[in-house]
Order: structure tokens, then C-alpha cells, then sequence
């Protein structure tokens, strides 16, 4: 079944564009030819841009060939329904299903303001809704056979986001969801590896997704953040079936539709692909050495979570984080400093500054703009506490119940997070629909004056979180 708040889509985001049309005066038997060649069941007639009437397949079985009419001499305004059934284009879809149920028929026109022709919604395009639905789009992953069927799911995972934001689905649920999806479609596909190529893989690995992959919080931008970690005492040949597996599920990933991680954070690429113990010894490099690429790594690192494999080997290496850290604490505070770097972009008087130039002119990036912030900096927080797994927001709940923030300061910043997160989610929506390619940037001209009031509070909220962390750190000490 479909969900529900789908049918609190406006008509005009989900109707379809092209329609076939005519003219009252055509020649009947020509339309009749156009339905033939083009194999649709209708026609829209109209007249100076406005639909008039409308031509069915039903209505040449019933007026013409029932009725013992000659088609030949027959024009289109003498066999067509009207008035016509039409919908406004802003009206929802829940209205469009109500009209088609309440006069018996099989297609609603939609018109714009000025009501001239905008598209058509018919009863099939309603029944392909359960195609969008998340228990609809998971069975559908489970059963997917092929690659190129898998390729096809990823598309409809988009799309199924694409149309439920706006919908009234809270913003933490949307990315739940997002991030749910790919799990299933990523576990298919090392399924249908594991089943064929290699059937003969070890079962002393695990595959980790980093990031916010890691701690499920992706939008539309996601790329491959992963590693694989492999016991100690698997063999050479074991070893090699390992690679070979996570270089061909990586490129089938790509194949799939999910980018390669620019900065080459995959389980392809022998530095993110090792032993335990080479874990650990690269691990402790990174945390004895807190220079800014390795706090990258290490932060990136620290969101493992095991999607297929092994989980103790995951759980291992938390442990050993966890003493590391607490034996040598240098590496949170220099993380905690590389928070600070960015600044919320406020100006004087809490003017927000947008770039001035360039491609993204009048713009901002609202990841560097404040989610980062966030993310990384309950990150560390977590790390000094002990709490090593959730994602942003199960930390913030759990470093409350520790006491190392306070409720009030929590709130406000669940709901500063919040919104960031979904101006940027809505954002690359738009860019989606638009034919683009979605980022993190986002338009200021796009928001109405409520909502730059609302980001202007937010980012303030989040300037106010980077001093909690500045006084927690003492970062003020180390210049």
C-alpha cells in the first residue's frame, strides 16, 4: 500500500507533462489513427490552450462502432465527453482520486491558474503509488535478482525521497529511511556476490560503512564511505578472495549509481581494506599523530558501523579506540580545535554572508555552514565519554543522561540540527527535480523570511555549541 502522505502531493509533482492532443474540429478517424500509433487510450481536445472535452477508446467502442456510425465523416466535438473533469495543479492528489471515484471515470486533466492545459493523472499512474512506498521499495530489494534490477531500485529510492519531502514526514524519519534503503540495497547486492562469483568467500571479514553512512544519516548526495577489517589468522589465498570480492562489489556500487568517495574511502583501495591488527597499528598512528589528515581519517574512522560480516571485529576495535583515547586524550582536542575552523557564517547584526562570486553565487554550503558542526562536534564529545556508536542525535540524547550537556541546550540544538538538515535535503530535492546534480548548497533567495529567520537562529545555536566546546576543551589554552 502506498504511504499515505503521498497523497498530499500537489497534482503538478506528480502528473504526467506530455499529453496528446487535438482539436474539436479534427477528423476523427485521424485521432483514432494518432491513439493507434502512439498506443494511448485518450485524447485531451482543446481550444485556445484550455482543454475542452476529452476522447476514450470506450467512447469509439460506445458512440461510434456500437451505434453503427460511419467514423469517416464524424469530427472530434461530436463524440467527445464535456465538460471536462479537471484538477488544479496546486490541489492535492487525494483530490484528484476522490473526482476520478466520484463520476466514474479513469483520467482527471490538470490545468494551471490560468486553466490551460498543465498535464493528466489516470488511475494507472495512482496504482504505480504502492512503487513508491518503503515496504513496497524493500520487498522489491529483496527479490531483485540482477544488478541492473538493483540499478533500477536505487533510482526509485531517489525518487521515493523526492516525493516525500514536503509530505510532512519529520526530517529524522526521512533520513532513517534514506539511509534504511540503502542498507537493503547494498546488503542485495553482497548477497547476490556471496551467491555467485563468491560463493567460496571466508567468513572471518567485516564490512563497515564511515561516516554518515556510518551513523545513517544520509540525504541525496551520499557517496561510498567504507572499509573492510579481516581476522588475523585468515590465509593469503583467503585474503585475496576478500579483495577480489571488495573490488567488484565496489565497482558494481558504482555501476548501481552510488558514487565513488572523492577522497577514495573504500574497501577497494588497500589502505581502507586490512587485519585486525593492521587496524589497530594504523589506528594508533593516527591518534599519536593528531595532524589534520588523520583527524579526517579518524573521525571518519570512528562512525564504523558493521553493515555485513563479522560484528566483533567491529565491537574489537571500538574497545581499542576507547582505551586509546582515554590513555592520551590529544587527539579529541585536537578534533574539538578542527570544529572550530567552521564558523557559522554570520555577519553584523546576524546577517548571514553568502558567496559573492563564482558558481554558487548567492549561496552558502549549508553542510560547512553548520552541520559539520554538529555532527563532528557531538562526535567528540561522545568519543571522551565512552560513547562509541548512534548517530548525531542518539549521542546528543546520551551525553545528556551522562551530564555533559544540559536538556535545555539540547533541545535547541536537536531542532537547529533539524532544520539544517532538512533546508538541505529540500535543497537538493529541488536541484533533483530541476535536472541537476544535488549538493549542499544552498539558495538564500529560495527561503521565505520566516525560514532565514529560522537558519539565522540556527546557525547562531550552533556558534553557541562551538563555545560550549571551546570552554570544555580549554581550547583557548593551546592558541
Amino acid at each position: 500500500m502506498a504511504d499515505p502522505n503521498i497523497f498530499f502531493l500537489p497534482v503538478g509533482e506528480f502528473c504526467r507533462r506530455e499529453v496528446v492532443t487535438c482539436a474539436p474540429d479534427d477528423a476523427l478517424v485521424a485521432v483514432a489513427g494518432v491513439m493507434r500509433q502512439r498506443n494511448i487510450s485518450s485524447v485531451v481536445v482543446c481550444e485556445d490552450g484550455a482543454p475542452a472535452g476529452i476522447v476514450t477508446d470506450r467512447d469509439l467502442r460506445n458512440k461510434v462502432i456500437a451505434g453503427g456510425s460511419d467514423p469517416n465523416g464524424l469530427k472530434v466535438r461530436e463524440v467527445m465527453n464535456a465538460p471536462l473533469i479537471s484538477i488544479g495543479e496546486e490541489d492535492f492528489l487525494f483530490e484528484a482520486l476522490y473526482r476520478m471515484s466520484r463520476h466514474g471515470i479513469h483520467r482527471v486533466v490538470v490545468v494551471d491558474r490560468g486553466g490551460r492545459l498543465s498535464g493528466i493523472v489516470t488511475d494507472s499512474d495512482i496504482l504505480r503509488l504502492q512503487t513508491r512506498s518503503p515496504q513496497q521499495l524493500i520487498r522489491d530489494i529483496e527479490n531483485a535478482g540482477t544488478v541492473a534490477e538493483l540499478k533500477e531500485l536505487h533510482r526509485r529510492i531517489q525518487e521515493l525521497v523526492v516525493h516525500l519531502v514536503g509530505t510532512g514526514v519529520a526530517t529524522r524519519d526521512l533520513v532513517r529511511m534514506i539511509a534504511h534503503l540503502n542498507d537493503q540495497l547494498l546488503l542485495r547486492l553482497i548477497g547476490l556476490l556471496r551467491n555467485s562469483t563468491f560463493s567460496d568467500l571466508p567468513d572471518g571479514f567485516a564490512f563497515v560503512v564511515l561516516g554518515s553512512e556510518g551513523r545513517q544519516e544520509q540525504t541525496l548526495t551520499t557517496d561510498q564511505d567504507n572499509a573492510i577489517i579481516y581476522a588475523d589468522d585468515l590465509n593469503p589465498a583467503e585474503v585475496a578472495r576478500i579483495e577480489a570480492f571488495a573490488k567488484d562489489l565496489i565497482d558494481q556500487l558504482i555501476a548501481i549509481g552510488v558514487p565513488p568517495c572523492p577522497g577514495g574511502i573504500m574497501a577497494s583501495r588497500a589502505e581502507w581494506r586490512r587485519s585486525f591488527s593492521g587496524w589497530t597499528r594504523v589506528l594508533d598512528q593516527w591518534l599519536a599523530n593528531a595532524v589534520p589528515e588523520n583527524v579526517l581519517k579518524g573521525s571518519m574512522f570512528f562512525d564504523l558501523r558493521t553493515l555485513a560480516g563479522d560484528p566483533t571485529l567491529e565491537e574489537r576495535l571500538r574497545e581499542h579506540i576507547s582505551v586509546r583515547l582515554k590513555q592520551d586524550a590529544a587527539f579529541l582536542v585536537r578534533t574539538a580545535a578542527n570544529v572550530l575552523r567552521f564558523k557559522p557564517p554570520l555577519g553584523w547584526f546576524g546577517r548571514i554572508r553568502i558567496e559573492k562570486k563564482g558558481t554558487h553565487r548567492g549561496q552558502l554550503d549549508i553542510k560547512k555552514a553548520g552541520i559539520f558542526a554538529v555532527t563532528e562536534g557531538m562526535k567528540v564529545l561522545a568519543l571522551e565519554a565512552g560513547i562509541l556508536k548512534g548517530g548525531t542525535l542518539e549521542r546528543l540524547e546520551a551525553l545528556v543522561a551522562a551530564k555533559v550537556l544540559d536538556r535545555q541546550l539540547a533541545n535547541d540544538l536537536e531542532a537547529s540540527f533539524n532544520f539544517l538538515v532538512f533546508l538541505r535535503l529540500r535543497s537538493q530535492v529541488t536541484a533533483v527535480r530541476a535536472g541537476k546534480a544535488p549538493d549542499n548548497y544552498l539558495a538564500l533567495g529560495q527561503l521565505n523570511h520566516m525560514e532565514r529567520g529560522r537558519l539565522r537562529l540556527a546557525l547562531e545555536e550552533v556558534a553557541n555549541f562551538q563555545d560550549v566546546l571551546r570552554l570544555h576543551f580549554q581550547l583557548d589554552l593551546f592558541g
